[in-house]
């Protein structure tokens, strides 16, 4: 189809070509819809143009002609961050020429939206901080990264920096609110067709969704070359936008991973590390920033960059990941299944896939299906925060790799929590659910301080299952189903110390019965009780403060029904009590808040 001078074609909704070439000054306006072309999309002339809006998205099929033209398609996309955060994206245009095929981008084809289908280019500015109105970006924070797994190897782009098809670049958003809101318009030949770009063994590169369109993470992934090329996880880079700072040592954040099944119905996920999750206990001292818990849905949006880490290749020879169009779908942001990296609190069901959401984001599994998370708490004296842990169970699991259903993690602190198989670092795994599993959780400890694990998110268990903690240093079993485990804990790398199993058979009476301990801090007398009603032999109580310095130990050297500590002396805070018996070092670990 051609649309010649002074036509002009409102599509309001669903239209196919086999090619579309708009020609002269005519343009062709999409609302809330999407135009499917079985092969070339053709805008001819400089003042030839495409304009998506309200959503309106472009598919095309896999003809071989490629795209061309002197003209532009334009499409929005919204940022997500202020001016000290990076979001990740991946430019679905790249330069407009009569060449055809897909061409490099550069990050000055984003223009500032002035009206239904008016906009100027974009601003540049060299300083630090980008601004709304007139939209202008800071260069200095535009980047590339490919097939590297140092801080040092990201690729300066700027404004005018070639960026490969397919490839992500970094950019910061505008403005001091905690969440950004600027649109973006991107201008240029729409990209179009398969679009590979270098990946390498446990190497890390920046890439996205490089299309006008929503793709399907779930056909991403499971595309028979990409599971030869990647491991399947999809990080999305996450920042505190609480922190006002330029300054690469102040800034807070991590990746939230992501995989999906084979299926698409199954979505498994983890958040970036800095946030602390408190639903369980509201008093725990670490701090919940406002900006945080973002999550990502099956289809990925317009614009959207992740990283991906490659699992075959090497620098010098590298494998290949690809986007194809086979891989793209018309899936709105506001079906709430596509969006572009943001905070999403609420319930919701999306009619594309029939996935479900709980009210705080998380999923829901199929029934054939087991899960829950595993939080696990730091807090030492320079940072506090949570790492989470998800283990997945089905059938079709097995005791290796299972793509598509584990999240390979690519970075780790010095003091962190993780599942281990063959020398790579997980933050989430798969079984097949048998009640004898023993699954190992790896701590690495930096320094002396508390550490609590807590578990939440329990699908599809029976109620009657028990889901425990075994410290296997003091022989201590904890069903997390009923209580949080707590401890303070030195220095040191514990690979074998704790794991998750579904059984206690070899609990004695006498630890079963440390269960019968009570703890009591009475602010009033200042004073903390121990109840011991089943005359176990306490030895000592020791106090420790949020840091892991040992403020009291008292010991004890006669059985009694009840022993009491004083705690005049203490600051107001949150305290961590360890009771040792006689035969456990660790009989009972809790806190405890003092208010003098």
């Amino acid at each position: 189809m051609k649309l010649s001078l002074y036509s002009l074609l409102l599509l309001s909704s669903y239209i196919s070509f086999a090619q579309l070439s708009v020609q002269n000054d005519a343009y062709v306006f999409v609302k809330n819809q999407y135009v499917y072309v079985t092969d070339d999309v053709n805008i001819d002339d400089a003042d030839s143009k495409i304009y998506l809006r309200d959503e309106a998205q472009l598919l095309q099929g896999n003809g071989t002609t490629g795209n061309s033209g002197l003209g532009q398609l334009s499409v929005y996309q919204t940022g997500t961050v202020n001016q000290w955060s990076y979001n990740y994206w991946c430019s679905p245009v790249g330069n407009n020429s009569a060449a055809f095929g897909n061409e490099d981008a550069r990050v000055n084809l984003i223009n500032d939206a002035t009206g239904l289908t008016s906009s100027v280019d974009a601003l540049f500015v060299g300083g630090y901080d980008g601004s709304a109105s007139p939209l202008s970006i800071a260069q200095r924070w535009l980047w590339t990264y490919q097939t590297s797994d140092q801080y040092l190897d990201w690729v300066f782009v700027g404004a005018i920096g070639n960026i490969k098809p397919g490839l992500g670049f970094t950019m910061k958003g505008n403005g001091t609110g905690l969440t950004g809101s600027q649109v973006y318009d991107f201008r240029g030949k729409p990209n179009n067709g398969t679009i590979g770009n270098d990946v390498a063994t446990g190497l890390n590169t920046l890439v996205g969704n490089p299309y006008p369109s929503a793709i399907d993470s779930a056909a991403f992934i499971h595309d028979i070359d990409n599971q030869a090329s990647i491991n399947g996880t999809l990080q999305y880079w996450e920042q505190d936008g609480t922190v006002g700072s330029h300054v690469l040592q102040d800034y807070i954040g991590g990746y939230y991973s992501f995989t999906i099944d084979a299926t698409g119905t199954l979505i498994t996920d983890t958040p970036a590390p800095f946030m602390t999750y408190n639903e369980q206990d509201e008093s725990f001292p670490l701090p919940v920033p406002d900006n945080g818990n973002k999550v990502a849905g099956r289809y990925i949006p317009i614009g959207q960059g992740f990283m991906v880490e490659g699992s075959a290749g090497t620098p010098a020879a590298p494998a290949t990941v690809y986007v194809r169009n086979d891989h793209r779908a018309f899936v709105k942001e506001s079906d709430g299944e596509s969006y572009f990296f943001r905070n999403s609190l609420d319930a919701v069901t999306a009619e594309n896939t029939g996935i479900q959401y709980q009210e705080n984001g998380l999923s829901i599994i199929p029934e054939d299906y087991k899960r829950f998370r595993i939080n696990v708490d730091f807090s030492d004296e320079e940072s506090q925060y949570t790492r989470q842990l998800v283990l997945n169970f089905h059938d079709s699991a097995t005791a290796g790799f299972d793509y598509g259903l584990e999240l390979i993690r690519s970075e780790s602190y010095d003091s962190d929590a993780y599942f281990s198989l063959d020398e790579k670092v997980y933050s989430g795994q798969a079984f097949p659910f048998e009640e004898s599993l023993v699954i190992p959780i790896s701590i690495d400890i930096e320094q002396q301080q508390p550490l609590r694990f807590r578990i939440f998110d329990i699908q599809n268990f029976e109620d009657s299952q028990a889901i425990y903690i075994h410290d296997n240093d003091t022989d201590t079993y904890v069903n997390l189903r009923h209580l949080d485990y707590e401890l303070n804990i030195e220095p040191g790398n514990y690979t074998d110390r704790f794991t998750i199993v579904f059984t206690s058979q070899t609990l004695s009476v006498n630890e079963f019965d440390t269960n019968t301990l009570t703890l009591n801090q009475n602010n009033t007398l200042h004073q903390l009780s121990v109840q011991n009603p089943k005359g176990l032999d306490i030895r000592s109580i020791e106090v420790y403060d949020v840091t892991g310095k040992r403020m009291i130990q008292v010991q004890f050297d006669a059985i009694e029904d009840e022993y009491n500590v004083s705690t005049l002396r203490l600051s107001d805070g949150v305290y961590v009590v360890n009771v040792s018996s006689d035969i456990n070092p660790t009989a009972k670990s809790q806190k405890v808040i003092v208010k003098n």
